[in-house]
């Protein structure tokens, strides 16, 4: 678990961001748990990162990408240099 900063300097905050911190890094654990993810919690909380502002459902956020997905992905994108 890592917190990088502090919002706030005052002890009440610093104890309520730790707690947040310690609160999240636990749910994360039992998703992980329930779910029956390989990943790490570090890679969950990475992903979950990621998405927080997208519509994606966590199931479909965290489920490995489908290799038919990363090739229609792929297949629109132009070359820079046709070598």
């Amino acid at each position: 678990m890592r917190i990088k900063a502090f919002y706030g300097t005052g002890e009440n905050a610093v104890k309520t961001q730790i707690w947040i911190a310690v609160s999240v890094y636990v749910l994360v654990a039992i998703v992980r748990k329930r779910l029956g993810l390989q990943a790490s919690l570090y890679q969950i909380l990475q992903i979950l990162s990621v998405t927080l502002f997208e519509k994606t459902p966590i199931l479909r956020a965290l489920q490995p990408p489908d290799s038919d997905e990363i090739s229609l992905d792929f297949a629109n994108q132009l070359n820079l240099f046709s070598l």
